[in-house]
């Protein structure tokens, strides 16, 4: 039954905002899955699926179940946050985050292995990798990561969901082809005056770490720059999602690696509960929820796809009051409210008009 729920409120918002399902082969560019989450940003470009000819009826068949798999990734996901959490009680930020990467890593060179394909050979494409490495998994889990020492889980979830407003933004500067139309910057000014809410502006921000807040919010802006720069250089690339990914995760590890050392010492101990966190978030959190991205957008295509980013900050804000007994104020759920709302609109395209239909006994030239 709960399944059913979720179908039915993905279909609403699907239709609220205009977007249309799109089919499974419509996963051609970084710009066809640019979905504002936290860990959708992990992943790499995808390049064009082959276009098949009609639906098989075992292709039907996983399409039924995909409310399950979506579920799946929205807990996963939204659960994300209350790791870091965890994590960074035993651990150093930095650790936190290169133990997500590693274990991430992992988990697709597994699939890689099995799945019999090879990792990138071009230079550039590495070179390509490395940057968007650096915005896609370093920099912003190591902010989230910091900012979760003086921040709660609830508020870097929904700090996470202002990606896609940031994204917005960037896009008119940095992306001729992308203007926005009045809906989206309405969206934009929507999203803004939600982060507003949820910060309690009109109370001089207290009780609020202004520092945390902007980690949070400029790990969002990092996932926004980084999905513009994969968008303009590593589009239309035919290496699979998979491959290319194992890449990214692959040098961010190294990345990480080099970093962490010069700024921690090395942990005392490893305590199990931390420790588990910490590879919950990268095996799953980053791994195992990349396998599940790129399988929803193959069956149900990446607008539909992409609406799960509109229920991880919800399920991020229930499990660090019920888990972690986060405080939680009025302010914040009402706030968060409105920067999905704003968000939505931000995604938003315009219905396309239907040509009229010629009246009868009207002639044509």
């Amino acid at each position: 039954m709960c399944f059913k729920v979720v179908r039915r409120i993905v279909d609403a918002m699907s239709t609220a905002t205009g977007a249309p399902h799109a089919p499974a082969d419509t996963t051609n560019s970084p710009a066809t899955t640019a979905a504002p989450a936290a860990d959708e940003h992990a992943a790499a470009a995808p390049t064009a699926a082959p276009r098949t000819g009609a639906t098989t009826p075992k292709a039907t068949g996983r399409a039924r179940g995909w409310p399950i798999r979506f579920a799946a990734l929205s807990l996963v996901w939204g659960f994300s946050f209350l790791f870091i959490k965890v994590g960074t009680q035993g651990f150093a930020p930095l650790q936190v985050t290169l133990g997500r990467v590693a274990f991430g890593a992992l988990v697709l060179l597994a699939m890689l292995v099995i799945k019999r394909e090879r990792l990138p050979r071009s230079p550039r494409i590495w070179a390509h990798l490395a940057v968007a490495a650096f915005f896609l998994n370093a920099l912003p889990f190591s902010l989230f990561a910091y900012a979760e020492l003086t921040i709660p889980s609830t508020l870097a979830g929904i700090c996470n969901a202002t990606s896609p407003l940031w994204g917005m933004a960037l896009s008119v500067v940095a992306l001729s082809e992308d203007r926005p139309s009045r809906r989206r910057v309405a969206g934009l000014g929507l999203g803004f005056l939600g982060a507003l809410t949820v910060l309690g502006a009109w109370q001089g921000f207290s009780g609020t770490d202004l520092t945390g807040t902007a980690m949070a919010l400029g790990a969002s802006l990092c996932y926004a720059i980084g999905w513009i720069y994969v968008r303009r250089t590593l589009a239309g690339s035919r290496h699979s999602h998979l491959s290319m990914s194992s890449t990214q995760l692959l040098l961010a590890t190294a990345q990480l690696a080099v970093v962490t050392p010069l700024f921690t010492t090395a942990p005392a101990g490893y305590p199990v509960v931390p420790l588990l966190a910490v590879f919950a978030l990268g095996a799953l959190g980053t791994g195992f929820a990349f396998l599940l991205q790129y399988g929803l957008v193959a069956e149900i295509g990446p607008t539909t796809a992409q609406m799960v980013t509109y229920f991880i900050p919800v399920i991020a804000t229930a499990a660090g009051v019920a888990l972690l007994h986060e405080q939680l104020s009025w302010n914040t759920p009402v706030g968060a409210l409105i920067v999905l709302a704003g968000a939505a609109l931000t995604q938003s395209k315009p219905r396309p008009s239907s040509p009229s239909l010629p009246r009868p006994g009207s002639t044509t030239d």
